[in-house]
């Protein structure tokens, strides 16, 4: 037992490590910053998430302020790259300075009732903006104000503020409900985390607004824990907007997760996410996609009939209720015939027109008019395959069966159909012979005892 025990205490501290060593040791950013004249100007810089027991590498190509050895105290920032998969593309990366400001919605003032920010929040900030198809996220830092000269040129960084969501694409089905994963970390710094009567975390703001035309709409606000008046929330929306804990100097998580019931097609676009703290803000974007699939039907169906010399009747493919209204393709096969293969259909083909219902879903229809069919041409297969933004790549088919008049051989199923027919028929001709013999058989009878009466025995003559 104290064997399996340090073997299993053994694999345990290799998964640690390993979950812990996994992900980038240091994401390359672009430090973005107002050139002058409308212009931008752009430098590169690096966020070292961690080292090996050698300390920082160095970077010689750096601007010694633009290196940055983080600092997460709440952790969320690391490990978001933590789980982050090694073969993945690089995930894209901005930094610009931010400057402490309060709210401007007017919902939000309470959230920092003086004017002025506080001494405190002096100094400079910047305002990382990460994106990749696994996460998006934004954090605010507080480098030191000047760099570390041992062993390694480096500046210090402390991410104060992140806000993060792990589905930064998501794709609900029309008329489902969207879940929109919203998650947010704060930690005081050194100057701002001074003992105080109102020991906890502190009052935040939540805000989830969707793009459209340049604008935000405003969806849903909410000051948890401070009383005012807020504005109603739009479309059925809400959203938990709480602190995860309540210890008394922080680090703090929280849960700004946003749920919107039965989306239309109306609801797809880009939401903008912000968490609000007293003069500090955090904001993500989310692009949310809504997709139905298609049902695919193929008339006339089950089988097509025509004669040797003429064209079968035009065949029709509808796809109904499917979203996104763009992007649908129709292609049609044969199968079997000579060769047995499957090929191109000769014919004219063309798309009818999108027909809208009232759930925000389109239908439209794939037409093939075909030429002239020949006998060889029995018992081949037409099969039409849809192909959609909201479909598997292979699509989605339905076929029907040529039947060409005259050339039918018997199948198994009309084996099947001739002996039962034959064995009913038998049957029922049993049935009416024996009818037939119970209704005459006394009729019968009944003669042959009236000839009998009348005819006299020979005995009794010979006898006279």
């Amino acid at each position: 037992k104290p064997l399996l025990l340090l073997v299993a205490v053994a694999l345990g501290l290799a998964t640690v490590v390993s979950v812990v060593s996994a992900g980038p040791e240091a994401i390359e950013c672009w430090f973005v910053e107002d050139a002058g004249g409308g212009g931008l100007s752009k430098k590169p810089a690096t966020l070292l998430l961690r080292h090996g027991p050698r300390g920082p590498p160095p970077r010689p190509d750096l601007d010694p302020k633009l290196y940055f050895k983080v600092d997460d105290p709440a952790g969320m920032l690391v490990a978001a790259f933590r789980r982050y998969p090694a073969g993945a593309s690089a995930p894209h990366c901005e930094m610009s300075r931010f400057i402490p400001f309060p709210a401007s919605a007017k919902w939000a003032r309470s959230l920092s009732p003086e004017q002025n920010c506080p001494r405190a929040l002096d100094g400079d900030w910047l305002l990382v903006s990460v994106s990749s198809t696994l996460f998006s996220l934004s954090s605010l830092l507080r480098p030191q104000p000047e760099p570390l000269r041992e062993p390694v040129v480096i500046t210090m960084a402390t991410v104060v503020l992140t806000v993060l969501t792990h589905n930064p694409a998501p794709r609900v089905q029309l008329g489902k409900d969207a879940v929109l994963d919203l998650r947010f970390a704060y930690a005081p710094s050194a100057l701002e985390g001074s003992p105080s009567l109102d020991a906890g975390p502190p009052p935040f703001g939540l805000e989830w607004r969707r793009q459209h035309r340049g604008k935000g709409h405003l969806l849903l606000a909410a000051t948890p824990g401070l009383a005012g008046r807020m504005p109603p929330a739009q479309e059925k929306a809400t959203a938990f907007a709480a602190w995860d804990d309540d210890e008394p100097w922080g680090p703090w998580t929280g849960n700004g997760t946003f749920w919107l019931p039965a989306v239309k097609p109306s609801q797809e676009g880009v939401y903008l996410a912000t968490v609000h703290l007293p003069y500090l803000q955090g904001q993500v974007s989310l692009e949310l996609t809504v997709h139905k699939a298609p049902r695919v039907s193929l008339t006339p169906a089950p089988v097509v009939w025509a004669a040797p010399g003429e064209a079968p009747p035009e065949l029709l493919c509808l796809a109904s209720h499917f979203f996104p209204a763009e992007g649908l393709e129709v292609k049609w096969e044969l199968r079997g015939g000579p060769g047995g293969s499957s090929r191109k259909v000769e014919g004219k083909t063309w798309l009818s027109t999108i027909r809208h219902h009232s759930d925000g879903s389109v239908s439209q229809s794939g037409h093939l008019q075909l030429p002239p069919v020949t006998a060889k041409q029995h018992g081949v297969h037409y099969v039409c395959r849809v192909y959609h933004s909201s479909l598997p790549a292979s699509g989605r088919s339905a076929d029907v069966t040529l039947e060409v008049a005259g050339f039918s051989g018997p199948s198994i199923e009309d084996g099947i159909g001739l002996f039962l027919s034959a064995f009913l028929l038998l049957g029922l001709l049993k049935v009416l012979g024996w009818l037939a013999a119970y209704w005459t058989i006394p009729e019968v009878s009944k003669e042959k005892a009236t000839a009998a009466s009348l005819t006299i025995p020979r005995n009794s003559k010979k006898s006279q």
